[in-house]
């Protein structure tokens, strides 16, 4: 549905932005390495970034890369909408076909063989949640060969989806409070998506996120003075190390994102509307919840 599209976008562009360092000290929390082992015994799989509950990142020995990612909905038909979509997207890339016991329903399928980028991809739907797991081979074909062993790995995963640190309704960072004037009130969703992030959004997918990473100050520092595609602008009010984007001509052009810095940790605040909207790229406005952000550094 395009209201869940539009969303998709901005989970995205959120995760994009509060992707931490690697944690590959943690476990995965839905599949153990000897689980993962006996699924996929022809991988010799290196767990490489645990998402704080959201998903895992594996590598094997030849590059091959495999994602493992769980999304939490507020309820069934949330999750089902959402679940369409996935869908949709990956069919657009790849025959697809059912997958039975993993979950309430799934769809798997691999890319064609004259693909850029070769793919192997199981998407499946269990209640309030949707786990969706991919490899990217390296040098050969995402085949059957790849699938089969793949799903199983999948049917393992799912049953323990509800270890997702994603929570709604509660948030260390953000409370409804600091939606005024950005979100709609009476369709707001908060939701808490893992160690040191949430997310608030509406029914229309405008979404403010704040995501907080441990990180030195010269790193701080230098992405102040950083080139990219948005417009810089100090905000000394909230440390020498604060600054806004905004303005971007890659990306969300509506988008604003603040980054304050205090005590090792920044914190990212991000105003990202699906259209124009009357705080577009407007710092002062998202200025005051970045401050209580700050605040709570």
């Amino acid at each position: 549905m395009p209201t869940i599209s539009r969303l998709l976008s901005g989970l995205a562009l959120f995760l994009a932005i509060a992707s931490a360092p690697a944690r590959a000290a943690e476990p995965c929390p839905f599949i153990s390495a000897k689980e993962l082992a006996g699924a996929m015994p022809a991988f010799k799989w290196s767990l490489i970034s645990n998402q704080d509950g959201r998903g895992c990142i594996y590598q094997a020995g030849r590059g091959d890369t495999m994602m493992l990612s769980v999304f939490r909905n507020p309820d069934k038909d949330r999750a089902r909408e959402l679940y369409a979509t996935f869908v949709k997207t990956l069919g657009e890339r790849m025959p697809l076909s059912a997958v039975s016991g993993v979950g309430d329903e799934g769809q798997r399928g691999t890319s064609a063989a004259g693909a850029e980028r070769q793919e192997a991809s199981v998407v499946a739907l269990a209640g309030d949640y949707i786990l969706q797991m991919t490899v990217y081979p390296i040098g050969r074909r995402a085949d059957d060969a790849l699938l089969a062993p793949l799903t199983e790995a999948a049917r393992i995963a799912i049953a323990s989806v509800s270890k997702s640190s994603e929570r709604f309704g509660t948030c260390e960072w953000l409370t409804a409070a600091d939606a005024d004037g950005f979100l709609d009130a009476s369709t707001l969703t908060v939701q808490r998506t893992g160690a040191g992030s949430c997310m608030m959004f509406d029914r229309e997918a405008n979404t403010m996120t704040v995501a907080v990473i441990a990180t030195s100050r010269d790193t701080a520092v230098g992405m102040m003075k950083r080139a990219g595609p948005c417009k810089h602008v100090a905000i000394p009010d909230l440390g020498s190390e604060a600054f806004g984007e905004h303005s971007c001509t890659k990306g969300n052009g509506n988008a604003v994102n603040i980054y304050v810095w205090k005590n090792g940790r920044q914190a990212s605040i991000l105003f990202a509307p699906v259209k124009p909207h009357p705080e577009s790229g407007s710092v002062e406005r998202l200025k005051a919840v970045a401050a209580r952000v700050y605040g709570k550094l």
